[in-house]
């Protein structure tokens, strides 16, 4: 069974950011891949609790091992992205998408936006009404 060993690189080790980019990338490969520390046995590395549960702080020593088809070059990926300090690097964005105005159409009994919108008359307070005629 192929292995490789790596020392953790990021300053938080494999914690939240650095764990989850880990992960990801694990879970990309065409093989499935374990993860483990001295004194605890591996775990699948595209999971994220997993691979958070190691506790791998900066400076550990992890092991990867992995089967199939690809698994070398998995690994290879794995080994070299756990070394990184991944809390470093810039996260990568997505272009910013372009998306039509919505619009959205009034609830019934509403006006459209581009029809303004009537006063409604008043109802006139008691009292009032015989109060103007007699004034």
């Amino acid at each position: 069974m192929p292995t490789r060993t790596a020392i953790v690189g990021s300053r938080t080790g494999l914690h939240a950011r650095p764990a989850a980019i880990f992960v990801a990338a694990a879970s990309a490969q065409p093989v499935p891949v374990t993860i483990g520390t001295d004194g605890k046995p591996p775990v699948p590395a595209r999971s994220l609790l997993s691979v958070l549960s190691l506790g791998a702080t900066c400076g550990t020593q992890v092991t990867l091992e992995a089967t199939g088809d690809g698994a070398d070059d998995a690994l290879d990926t794995l080994a070299e992205l756990v070394a990184r300090d991944l809390d470093a690097e810039e996260p990568r964005t997505e272009e910013p998408r372009t998306e039509e105005p919505r619009t959205e159409e009034p609830r019934a009994g509403e006006p459209r936006a581009e029809e303004p919108r009537a006063e409604e008359p008043r109802a006139e307070e008691p009292g009032t009404e015989s109060a103007a005629r007699d004034g």
